[in-house]
């Protein structure tokens, strides 16, 4: 979200009480129409996210080994549990995910069958005493924790938190409206200094 959009959005000059804008709208605008406005470009940022962090080169072969630890599985099932445990801030490319099983197999320490019509791969002996020795998977590093954080929870709080103000601007008093603005203000002047920190 840049810095532009923050002070005409909940809170900042011309805000409230005679300042002709309710909930950042334009001038004579109903307050919940500037809302709405406000929620969907808020939406929008988040959309527009950057992208997700990169993993080291041997992430992707450590993270195939700690799946195939667990259970045999087929090459995309191995990308969506290692996008679902990084808390989507990982999903590594089918280009990256099978060159390292083909790899692994050169090296004896996968091996593959056909299981409905899909080959699937597991662990072999020799695999199996890698994986055993391996640290914590790369989806457990700071890395992707940070990832998961900011590429989830975030996006869901802040669209949370305008779903909330909308529902004030559509059922509160007035008084309860302007007991929001005080309260978004404040949040928005909170997060400055998150960053300011």
């Amino acid at each position: 979200m840049n810095n532009t959009y923050a002070p005409r959005g909940f809170g900042g000059p011309g805000f409230g009480p005679g300042g002709g804008r309710g909930f950042g709208g334009r001038p004579g605008m109903n307050p919940t129409s500037g809302l709405w406005e406000a929620m969907e470009h808020l939406r929008a940022s988040f959309e527009q996210r950057p992208q997700a962090p990169r993993m080291a080169r041997g992430d992707v072969r450590a993270a195939v080994l700690a799946l195939l630890a667990e259970q045999p599985m087929h090459g995309y099932q191995i990308i969506q549990e290692i996008e679902e445990r990084s808390g989507g801030s990982w999903k590594p490319s089918a280009g990256s995910v099978y060159p390292t099983l083909q790899l692994l197999a050169d090296e004896g320490l996968i091996e593959a069958a056909e299981q409905s019509g899909r080959k699937t791969y597991s662990l072999t002996e020799a695999g199996r005493a890698v994986a055993d020795e391996a640290g914590s998977p790369p989806w457990e590093g700071s890395t992707a924790r940070a990832g998961a954080a900011s590429f989830g929870a975030l996006p869901k709080a802040g669209v949370d938190l305008a779903g909330a103000a909308a529902q004030v601007a559509r059922t509160g008093s007035p008084e309860q409206v302007q007991q929001a603005i005080d309260v978004l203000d404040e949040a928005r002047r909170k997060l400055y200094a998150i960053l300011a920190d």
